[in-house]
């Protein structure tokens, strides 16, 4: 029973250590940290923006396996929805940047005028879905 366990963990350990990996290797490689530094004119921190980006994944999965219970209150939850939002979003544009969505859509649909409100739009509509999903606990 023991060696069952033992290689269970080994197992666990080294699938979710490749995960974890994977999925950091492609936000670095879309270079979301180097974008955000050179919009904010932060460069000289990207090590900093890394680390707290690898913590904050590991810190995050010791959360969710063991269910720790972190009394946040309202004000602690606005905080953290503000700061997943805004990770999500720079997650999302830094892809769509890559990707080069936004000229090709200007291209095709001749838009010329107004594509902030579109983007605009586009953030809002997330935000009013992702609220009636955790207001009403649709999964």
């Amino acid at each position: 029973m023991f060696l069952k366990g033992l290689v269970m963990l080994v197992i666990g350990v080294s699938a979710g250590g490749m995960v974890a990996a994977g999925t950091f290797a492609f936000i670095v490689m879309l270079g979301v940290f180097t974008r955000l530094a050179y919009r904010t004119h932060t460069s000289s921190y990207t090590s900093i923006y890394e680390s707290a980006i690898v913590l904050g994944g590991t810190l995050g999965n010791i959360i969710l396996l063991y269910e720790v219970r972190i009394p946040l209150y309202y004000a602690g939850i606005i905080v953290f929805g503000l700061f997943c939002g805004i990770f999500v979003g720079c997650l999302a544009m830094a892809l769509a940047e890559v990707l080069k969505v936004f000229p090709i859509l200007v291209r095709r649909t001749g838009l010329f005028e107004g594509l902030p409100f579109i983007v605009c739009g586009i953030a809002a509509g997330k935000m009013a879905g992702a609220f009636v999903q955790f207001v009403y606990g649709w999964t």
